[in-house]
């Protein structure tokens, strides 16, 4: 049992269907923050009464997540991160554990600094990218003005996490915590954070009531990313400026080189 569980046990349930319909958010403003595990109860206790609980499965409420991100042999991608570059992307192979189910997804930055994710189901190669994702990959990169006909794209980091989803009916916006969070490289070297979330918000405008919530808290949106943090903690030689106030918080012992 997490933090999450006794919290969530009590929230009316919502289906997947229902969700993608109401809160799809394919391209939508995200606030991530990251908080000791402990502070989880109160922050969800916080919540307005109408919220719900993604179900799935007969009652279940929290999901297993694998993504295996590609980037090229010179970091493009992480370096545009790094560099807050407008025209930046990641890619990655999400599989949900519990149902087997995997995609091959792409992130963009759209307008006023939202996010625009696009996907495709996924049968394949887990250690490389070729045919239809290939081209789909191509494809949507020309779109967001991203030339990517020579790159060459390889795997560079897998993540682990649990999820667990919360829909705002009243915003149409979505909540999600993810715990048990383990980032790994492709030599094996691994870092785990079990005593940390990430937290995000996903909303069409500024500010949801979790977001204020969050604030009234104490909690700030900080720059994490499971792609760009995991890689700047597990890979000290990538420049990281705009994630070392996370990794300080959050990462002591991997920026002491302490990594398990």
């Amino acid at each position: 049992m997490t933090s999450v569980d006794p919290v969530v046990a009590a929230l009316p349930p919502i289906g997947l269907d229902e969700l993608v319909e109401r809160a799809g958010l394919l391209t939508r403003l995200d606030r991530k923050y990251m908080l000791p595990v402990a502070d989880l109860p109160f922050m969800l206790a916080g919540l307005d009464d109408d919220v719900r609980v993604l179900e799935m499965g007969g009652g279940q409420r929290e999901f297993g997540y694998r993504s295996i991100y590609f980037d090229t042999p010179g970091m493009d991608g992480y370096l545009a991160a790094a560099r807050r570059r407008r025209r930046r992307f990641k890619l990655r192979i999400r599989t949900y554990l519990d149902s087997g189910q995997h995609f091959f997804e792409i992130k963009t930055r759209g307008p006023r600094g939202t996010t625009v994710k696009q996907r495709i189901p996924y049968e394949g190669n887990f250690r490389r990218l070729g045919g239809e994702a290939r081209a789909y990959a191509d494809t949507v990169l020309a779109e967001a003005g991203i030339n990517s006909g020579g790159f060459r794209f390889v795997p560079t980091l897998t993540t682990f996490y649990r999820r667990t989803t919360l829909f705002f009916p009243a915003t149409g916006s979505r909540l999600t915590v993810d715990t048990g969070l383990t980032w790994t490289l492709p030599d094996g070297t691994a870092l785990r954070t079990d005593d940390r979330a990430i937290v995000e918000t996903k909303s069409g405008r500024a500010g949801s009531g979790a977001d204020r919530l969050l604030w009234s808290l104490g909690h700030r949106p900080c720059p994490v990313s499971k792609y760009g943090t995991g890689l700047a903690a597990l890979r000290p030689e990538l420049p990281a400026n705009r994630w070392l106030p996370v990794l300080r918080r959050h990462f002591p012992t991997a920026l002491h080189g302490s990594l398990v």
